[in-house]
Formats: structure tokens, C-alpha cells, sequence
């Protein structure tokens, strides 16, 4: 616990120094707002709600608790036109701070030229990156992110997933399943679907960014996959590929046609790959050119 000196009220505290924080009241929503450094956040299925910083420098770190809402952060740091901040020059600080939460509680993180992980949470996330790269573990609630130019990598998401991006590159593997929808104008997309994932729902829209994907063996989806002036790759001998000259398209249903997924882009590549039918099949098909998971 910090000393008496830290803390300004029952719930309030300013940390400048190391520290270790246990909150004995019940954490439901937690916002996160740093610039600089990394911020870990863990989902943990009891305990109370824990706070560990390693390192700090510059401003005074701020830490309230109320009403089951944890905030971590600066306070002319606000989560509102959060993505318009990068422009700041001023921005001499950096932390590194791990925060474990109960696994249902409800996440947002802001990060600026910072890094961020956040692994076992259950409950709705929402992140938000300018030049900091994302990491999702594991996560099995709903997903919100949006960034500059950081990039985000996900691993296991359950939940559904949606991505927004100048830059930045986003790339899934494991998808357990939920909608997939990402939009960036010069960020790549890569998506790799776990063998659970049969009926997919992916909507994927980039101006210039590469996008590839890789479905399950079986899968069932109504495909619709095209690129003005990029090159196409295709894995799957039921898909019809058509035009030769401009724009290309990959269209054509995969086994029942429940799921579905759209792929529109102006100049980038777009590559459909398969996953092996099982761990002890042959490798998955390889595209000719464009991306390779």
C-alpha cells in the first residue's frame, strides 16, 4: 500500500514513485488513460483488484475508485477526442503499471506512444492507440479498437471484434468466432479463424493495406472479395475468380453459405488461404503471391 502521504482521500491517490495498490472494494469498469511506457491489464477470476507500478516518470500518476470504477491516468489526458492527441509535443512521461481486474469487468484503455496488454477479460473492451502497439489475449467479450498508426494483435478472441485504423496493422489469429469488421486505409489486415469458427461473419474494407485470410476446412460462407487494382489469391477450388484487367473479384459460396465474408478494397492484395482440415493434415494452402499466414 502507498503511504499516508500518497493518498489524498478514501479513494483517490497520487502516485509519483513505485507502489502497490489492493483494492478491498469492488472493481467493475476500469479506464486507463497513459502516455508512455506500458500498461498490462490481466483478468483473474478472484481476488480483489490489484495495481503494481514499476516505473514512473514525469507527472504524478492518478488513481481513483468509484462506484466500482477504477480510472488510472493524468487528468489532462481525457478519453473524448482521445485520438486527437498525438498531435501534443509536450508529452514528457512514462509508466509501466500492471493492473489485475476481476475477468467480467468492463476495460477501456488509452494509450499514447505507449504499449498495452490486455489478456483474460470477459467483459466488453475498448481500445484506443496513438503510436502504441495493442495486445489482446484471450479475450472473450465484445472488442472496440481504434488507432493511428499502432498496430493490434490479437490472439483467441471469442467475442465479436471491430477495428478502425489510419496505419495501423491488425492482425488475428485464433479467432474463436463472433463479427469481424475492420476498416484501415494503409494498415494490413491479416485474420486467421480457429477450426470452431466454421460459420464466419468478416467485413474487411482498406484503401491501399494488404488483407489476408484464412478460413477453416470445413467452412460455410457467401463469399465476396474484391480489389480495384491489387492482385487476388485464392485457395478454394469452389470460389469463382473473375476479371483479368482492374478490378478483380472472389465470389462464390463455401459449403451451406451461412457465414459470411466481404473483402473490399482499392489498391491493396487480398489473398484467401485454407487451414489444414486438423493439426495432422499437410500444410495449408500457400496463395502465389500476396500475404502467407
Amino acid at each position: 500500500m502507498p503511504d499516508r502521504s500518497d493518498r489524498t482521500d478514501q479513494s483517490h491517490w497520487s502516485l509519483s514513485a513505485p507502489r502497490t495498490l489492493t483494492f478491498e472494494e469492488p472493481v467493475t469498469a476500469l479506464n486507463v488513460r497513459l502516455v508512455g511506457g506500458t500498461v498490462n491489464v490481466v483478468g483473474a477470476a478472484t481476488g480483489p483488484a490489484r495495481l503494481e507500478l514499476s516505473e514512473i516518470d514525469g507527472r504524478p500518476l492518478v488513481v481513483g475508485l468509484h462506484d466500482g470504477t477504477l480510472v488510472v491516468g493524468y487528468e489532462d489526458l481525457p478519453w473524448q477526442n482521445f485520438l486527437k492527441w498525438f498531435d501534443r509535443r509536450e508529452w514528457n512521461r512514462t509508466v509501466t503499471v500492471t493492473l489485475t481486474v476481476p475477468a467480467a469487468t468492463r476495460v477501456e484503455v488509452g494509450v499514447v506512444t505507449a504499449s498495452a496488454v490486455v489478456s483474460g477479460i470477459s467483459g466488453r473492451t475498448e481500445v484506443r492507440g496513438v503510436g502504441g502497439d495493442t495486445t489482446l489475449v484471450g479475450l472473450t467479450g465484445s472488442v472496440r479498437a481504434e488507432t493511428v498508426t499502432g498496430r493490434l494483435e490479437a490472439q483467441s478472441l471469442g467475442g465479436d471484434l471491430r477495428f478502425n485504423s489510419v496505419s495501423g496493422d491488425l492482425t488475428l489469429v485464433d479467432g474463436a468466432g463472433g463479427t469481424v469488421t475492420a476498416e484501415s486505409v494503409s494498415g494490413d489486415v491479416v485474420v486467421d479463424l480457429s477450426p470452431t469458427a466454421q460459420c464466419p461473419d468478416l467485413d474487411i474494407t482498406s484503401v491501399s493495406g494488404e488483407v489476408a485470410i484464412r478460413l477453416p476446412h470445413p467452412v460455410d460462407a457467401e463469399v465476396d472479395a474484391g480489389t480495384a487494382s491489387g492482385t487476388l489469391s485464392c485457395a478454394f477450388e469452389d470460389l469463382r475468380v473473375s476479371g483479368q484487367w482492374g478490378a478483380r473479384k472472389i465470389t462464390g459460396r463455401l459449403g451451406t453459405g451461412h457465414g459470411k465474408l466481404k473483402v473490399t478494397t482499392v489498391s491493396g492484395p487480398v489473398a484467401l488461404l485454407r487451414r489444414p482440415a486438423d493439426p495432422g493434415s499437410a500444410p495449408a494452402d500457400v496463395p502465389t503471391q500476396g500475404k502467407v499466414l
